[in-house]
Order: C-alpha cells, then structure tokens, then sequence
C-alpha cells in the first residue's frame, strides 16, 4: 500500500513540475442574462400580504433608487413636476411644497398619498403627503400603515379615512399603482452600468492601456515575470510610466506594442448611451429640448414653444385631471391649476 502511495505522489510531483511553464488561459465573460429574468413569477402573487397590510408588486425602495440612476430619467420627472408645480395655485389647505412632493411620488411610485390632519373638533387643519415610500394599504383596502422601520419607529396605522391615495392602473393587481416608465427602466440600468463602467474604466488608468505582445523566443521567463510585474504596480492613478526593455538577440517585431484604443473589440459606451436614452424619452414622452439635451443634427429639434405647448396639452392636461380627483374625495376646490403660458 505505502508504495503505490509513494508511486501515486511522485507521479502527481512530476506532472506540476512538467506543466509549471507558461500556459494559454481561456476565459469567458458569463452566459447572457434575459431582462426579464424570473419576473413573471411576481404577477401570479401579484401582491403578497405581510402582517396587516400589502406589499406592493415591485420594489418602492429599488423605484426610488432608480430615480437618481440616470439622468434622462430624472429630468423628465422634474420637468413635469416642476410645471405643474408652477401651475398650481396654492391652497390654505395645500401648500405648494406639498403640492410638489405629492406629484413627485405618484411620477416616481405611480402612487401619491395625502394625510387629512384634524383638530379635535373635526376640522381640516392641513393636507399633507405621507411617503409613497414607506405607505402601505392594508388588507381591508380601507385603512393604510406607515411601515418605515427604525430604532425609534414601528409601523403604525393611519385614521381611517384619513389618507386619499391616488394611483396610476395596474394590469395585474388593483391596490396600488405602478409608474409608466416601468418599461425603460432596463435602460435605465444600463445607463448607469455604461457610465459607471466607464468612469471605473478611466480612474484605472485603462484609457492609457496598451497590450504587450510578445513572441521573442530570446525572452525567458523571468524576464516575462519582471515585465507583468512592472505593469501591474503602473495601474492606478499616476500610471502614466515608463518601461524599459533590453533584448540583446530579440527580432524586430518579437515585442509590439497595441494600444487599447484600436483595438476593434472596444466598448460601446457612446451607442449604449444614445440608444438608452431614446428609450427613457420615449417612455417619459417630454421634448428632448426641455431637458437641456443637446442636438446632434445642424437643424435642431424645432421650435421649443411649439413643443413645449403640445406636450402640456398631451402630457400634463390629463396629469391635472387625475390630480383633481383630490377635489371629489375633500368636497371642495383644493387643487386649481392657472393656464400654462410661456412669458
């Protein structure tokens, strides 16, 4: 027994020392990975009761985290709010301040609440938004909660009747609503990844990178391992170095130099950028001239007023419809909106 282990070992010694030279690696980036990756389960369950109340069928915090992942998502959301903010004339009961964020969270969660505050005796002191965020309609869908966990807070319920909830439709489930964009949000994502990438990609000095291509047979592998060693401590900031070579018997064309930049497998960082924005535009349907976007054409986009006037009238007039359903839930005249003029 003890000499086939012997046998075993010394073989297994000489098969690392046989192969210890240098090898070809081969590597691979990962399988493709579908957009709608596993999302269907989510409409069967549609949404999934816990504790008293309902979750919604996507994720808010992922909705509020995607706000802010690109900039043509963002803008269009701020333009309209900001226009129907300017448009608003401003209640006792309704302040514009709360105005503005009640419409930000029905842009951003398709969904926008507002808390009726009493006195004792029953009247109305104020109108306020609660956080689309942390709201959550209970299992009656009659009462709502504030689920917003923290060291010094616990889910709580609000007055029944007390909180006016206005939501854009859903296909799949009628408790809470979902915002329009859902379907640029794919986009979204990899705009920021695009963005990212290339902001990782020039602080690692890659923009400066070269390939070093090497088929001196005069090279041993020391000299190889000098050579890998060097280039490794010159990424990073300050990379922009000097490497010296001295190849007495070397040929002509046995080291070359092949800068990154013309290599043809390159990133598609300016077409992923420009096709992920016209995605997001098209979901948000806002003139591209009201979100500072500059043209690429001699001829521009048009006239600005002509498109900012059609888009008030296709966009934001049916946005101030819904939004004065508000007025048939209080029973009077809180949310008055003034003609949109371009002065």
């Amino acid at each position: 027994m003890s000499k086939r282990r012997n046998r075993t070992r010394t073989q297994f010694v000489q098969q690392e020392q046989m192969t210890g030279g240098p090898a070809a690696e081969a590597f691979t980036f990962g399988d493709p990975v579908p957009v709608l990756d596993r999302r269907e389960l989510l409409d069967y369950v549609e949404c999934v009761v816990m504790d008293k109340w309902y979750e919604p069928p996507v994720s808010f915090d992922g909705l509020a985290r995607t706000f802010r992942a690109a900039v043509h998502h963002s803008s269009p959301i701020n333009v309209k709010r900001n226009i129907l903010t300017s448009t608003f004339i401003p209640h006792p009961l309704l302040s514009q301040q709360a105005f503005s964020r009640f419409v930000q969270d029905y842009l951003v969660f398709g969904n926008a609440y507002l808390e009726k505050r009493t006195n004792r005796l029953g009247g109305v002191l104020s109108l306020e938004p609660a956080l689309a965020k942390f709201t959550r309609r209970g299992t009656d869908l009659d009462t709502y909660w504030f689920v917003q966990y923290s060291v010094t807070t616990q889910p709580y319920q609000f007055t029944p009747g007390s909180v006016f909830h206005l939501m854009e439709p859903d296909l799949n489930q009628e408790v809470y609503g979902l915002p329009e964009y859902l379907s640029a949000i794919p986009s979204t994502l990899l705009n920021e990844s695009a963005t990212l990438f290339r902001r990782k990609y020039y602080l690692n000095g890659s923009h400066a990178g070269f390939i070093m291509y090497m088929t001196d047979a005069a090279q041993n592998q020391e000299d190889v391992n000098n050579i890998r060693q060097a280039m490794k401590s010159a990424k990073g900031p300050g990379n922009f170095r000097n490497l010296f070579m001295y190849s007495p018997n070397g040929k002509k064309d046995g080291i070359q130099i092949i800068p990154l930049s013309e290599v043809a497998a390159k990133d598609e960082f300016l077409n992923i950028k420009n096709v992920s924005r016209d995605d997001m535009m098209a979901a948000h349907h806002v003139p591209p001239q009201m979100m500072g976007i500059m043209p690429n054409n001699v001829g521009g986009f048009g006239d600005i007023e002509k498109a900012s006037l059609v888009f008030v009238r296709n966009e934001l007039l049916p946005l101030q419809s819904r939004l004065l359903e508000l007025n048939n839930w209080v029973g009077s005249e809180i949310i008055k909106f003034k003609e949109y003029k371009l002065d």
